[in-house]
């Protein structure tokens, strides 16, 4: 039987690591909290094969709102989405091949007035009403992106409405605007160049959380450095990072990335820093109910082991974890 120190194994990952054995085929290993994606597109993908994986929750971050309503439901992983991309006329991602119109809703109008035809208000009920959890904007800055007043208004009516607002932000000056809008998390890390200092410290100073998702720039070498230099100076300023892969964007795997695993490790949110980015369970409040992450056999040995570790995780009813601790 492996033995594991759970002292050791805390000082490695956190206080949420734990040695176990699995009661149903006496396996032993470690039991973490349940891992969530934080940035999927359901409709890009076949939907299935999370748990096996080892993801427990799956952040949808922009698809048809009538189809994630229909697909959400109960059970794992736990589906939570902000339904259609809130753009300007023109703006991202419209036209794209991957993103059908039902995707997308144009917002010509600040109006918070519902019901007015291209109203930011009409937008955003109309997310809510199918069961969006988020509000989803884009802001590129070569796709007619929402100006400063119209942005402010669209994450003011979702915070009316009790949802926080989650932006796409690429080009020049679209951090600095999402930031002064008030938006709450950036769908990517900021890979269009560098972030400025002030921006940096006003992102951490407004608890504003950064989705990884660097792998997906694996084969653009200036824009992966750019993200990855990113995101170290944010989570080395107390920054909150979120585990995010963007799946359905390109050839990644369903489940645990370990090379999204290994670029965060890599841009120093590594050990206990690296499984909370995994185990926030934003945009609720508390994890998947009744369910956790299991991976058998030996713990890794140093911080460097732990990406490629992780990639064995699966998802077990948490009652089939027995701690002899």
């Amino acid at each position: 039987m492996t033995h594991i120190d759970p002292f050791a194994l805390r000082a490695l990952l956190g206080p949420h690591a734990r040695p176990c054995r699995r009661a149903l085929t006496g396996e032993s290993g470690v039991h973490l909290p349940p891992f969530i994606d934080h940035h999927v597109h359901r409709h890009l993908i076949a939907p299935s094969g999370f748990a096996a994986a080892g993801i427990a929750g799956i952040v949808d971050l922009g698809g048809d709102p009538v189809t994630l309503a229909h697909l959400a439901g109960d059970g794992i992983p736990r589906v939570a989405y902000a339904g259609a991309f809130i753009t300007a006329p023109g703006g991202y991602p419209s036209g794209r091949a991957w993103a059908p119109p039902g995707t997308v809703r144009e917002v010509s109008s600040a109006s918070s007035h519902p019901g007015v035809a291209g109203g930011a208000a009409t937008a955003i009920d109309e997310q809510v009403t199918f069961g969006a959890s988020i509000i989803k904007i884009t802001l590129h800055a070569g796709a007619a992106p929402f100006d400063l007043d119209t942005a402010r208004a669209i994450v003011g009516l979702a915070h009316e409405r009790g949802r926080p607002v989650v932006a796409h932000v690429e080009g020049d000056g679209m951090l600095r605007r999402a930031l002064d809008a008030g938006v709450d998390v950036l769908a990517h890390t900021p890979f269009s160049g560098p972030a400025h200092g002030d921006e940096i410290r006003d992102a951490v100073d407004a608890g504003q959380a950064w989705i990884s998702t660097l792998d997906i720039h694996r084969d653009e070498p200036d824009t992966v450095s750019a993200a990855s230099a990113n995101l170290a100076a944010f989570a080395a300023a107390g920054g909150r990072v979120l585990y995010g892969t963007d799946l359905g964007n390109g050839e990644l795997p369903v489940g645990i990335n370990t090379c999204e695993l290994a670029a965060l490790h890599a841009a120093g949110v590594r050990g206990e820093a690296l499984i909370a980015s995994l185990c926030d369970p934003w945009p609720f409040t508390e994890a998947p109910a009744g369910v956790a992450t299991f991976i058998a056999g030996d713990a890794p040995a140093d911080l460097d082991d732990v990406p490629a570790w992780l990639g064995r995780a699966c998802v077990v009813p948490e009652e089939e974890l027995v701690h002899d601790e």
